[in-house]
């Protein structure tokens, strides 16, 4: 448990659950018979794999007070990501999500949040903004902002932050969580006043800003105030530029994909990571999209986090 002195190189905030992936791929889940059960949620796989790179990490989120609860916190001590701002909400379950597996680019997801998920109801007068404050970055998710008190919890997460901090804002957009896109973006624009690094793929980018041309939804992204702007463009690489001027591309990595659902938040973990090691935008850009495609070719999320060590070893085999 957090003691209230603890200092956090990566705070997450946002959602988790249990992922219960099938064990069959390229097949409907009509036809699946075996499934397994993974920890899930992008803010907790992205915590997750920040700790993979030796990063003191711990994640703002809620369960419910079940075995998938329990489940949650242990896999997080296992992981070493501090559970010390997870809570349980005694009415409402924890989430389960499933998806399908249809390589190499098509991975629906089957959210089962009803009637409400737990990590949507983070109340602003339950945080630590002192820890909040301190920690190296704050990466927060758009999910947090599509309900209360969620949505005030995150914002009140955010404007914690002096501007000079690494402050992420990740525009993970789940259209099933939001009433219209024109909503989303709505808090988007409110949430990206406090941030100061913006990440999404393509979609996500669209709808916070209205561009999906990688080039000017990254224009627009630092147009609202962040200093970096980290656009994915799946089977095109990874575009990242800085308010600076200075801009990075990384090229797609040669591996077979399993399942693309958890590299994004492999990408947002190491992202992280390389920000704090203070490196130059290419080598931040590229170690991260190096650890989302090595999640890329594995099965599960939260599970299948590189360490450095890994990442290095696909990028210097990618080189060669």
């Amino acid at each position: 448990m957090t003691d209230g002195t603890a200092s956090f190189d990566v705070i997450t905030m946002g959602r988790v659950g249990i992922d219960l992936y099938p064990l069959r791929s390229g097949v409907g889940l009509d036809e699946v018979d075996t499934f397994a059960r993974f920890l899930g949620g992008s803010a907790t796989n992205v915590a997750v794999a920040a700790a993979r790179h030796g990063r003191r990490t711990a994640v703002i989120t809620r369960t419910g007070a079940d075995p998938f609860g329990r489940f949650v916190r242990r896999a997080l001590a296992e992981y070493g990501v501090d559970d010390g701002f997870v809570a349980e909400v005694a009415e409402l379950p924890t989430p389960v999500t499933f998806c399908e597996l249809f390589p190499p680019d098509d991975f629906p997801l089957y959210f089962y949040r009803h009637p409400k998920a737990p990590d949507l109801e983070i109340r602003a007068e339950e945080l630590d903004l002192p820890a909040i404050e301190a920690a190296g970055v704050l990466w927060a998710t758009m999910t947090g902002l599509c309900a209360e008190p969620s949505r005030t919890a995150t914002l009140t997460a955010l404007a914690a932050r002096r501007r000079a901090d690494l402050t992420v804002l990740d525009l993970d957009h789940r259209p099933t969580f939001w009433e219209s896109p024109q909503e989303a973006r709505r808090w988007a624009d409110e949430a990206l006043r406090h941030a100061t690094v913006a990440v999404g793929n393509v979609a996500e980018c669209e709808v916070a800003v209205g561009e999906n041309d990688p080039e000017r939804a990254a224009r627009a992204l630092l147009d609202r105030g962040v200093r970096l702007a980290v656009v994915k463009r799946g089977p095109d690489g990874v575009l990242a530029v800085a308010a600076g001027g200075e801009t990075a591309e990384s090229p797609p990595l040669p591996v077979e994909v399993v399942n693309g659902l958890g590299a994004g938040d492999a990408f947002g973990g190491a992202l992280c990571h390389g920000l704090l090691s203070g490196w130059d935008l290419p080598r931040v850009v590229g170690f991260a999209n190096a650890a989302g495609a090595i999640v890329a070719s594995r099965l599960a999320c939260a599970a299948a986090m590189p360490d450095g060590d890994e990442v290095t070893a696909l990028l210097r085999g990618t080189a060669a």
